[in-house]
């Protein structure tokens, strides 16, 4: 939630992204060797979507390789995924070595 009591955009656009990952990943009807990978992943990012708080973009980042690289040669989910990708792109990079204000 933001100051004003209103849900954070970025929260908002990653869970509707998530969820429609999520759906289309239950659509695809064949062996995925990692598809229990993806869907836990899936479920952790739609937990942070609803946490309260912005999610740590260090972990969003994590999710999104795990869940891409289970799922990333199933070209029917590229679209969703990219949709996840943008999404967590909205949350920057997080504070780093060397990113901090300068001088």
């Amino acid at each position: 939630m933001t100051a004003t009591g209103d849900a954070d955009p970025r929260v908002v656009r990653l869970g509707a992204a998530v969820s429609r990952l999520r759906r289309e990943l239950a659509a695809v009807r064949g062996e995925l060797a990692d598809r229990g990978i993806a869907e836990d992943e899936l479920a952790a990012l739609a937990a942070m979507a609803v946490g309260g708080l912005p999610p740590e973009p260090r972990r969003l980042r994590r999710s999104l390789l795990l869940v891409a690289g289970a799922i990333g040669s199933v070209s029917a989910l590229a679209p969703a995924l990219g949709g996840v990708r943008e999404a967590i792109d909205d949350f920057g990079d997080g504070p780093g070595p060397g990113t901090g204000p300068e001088p």
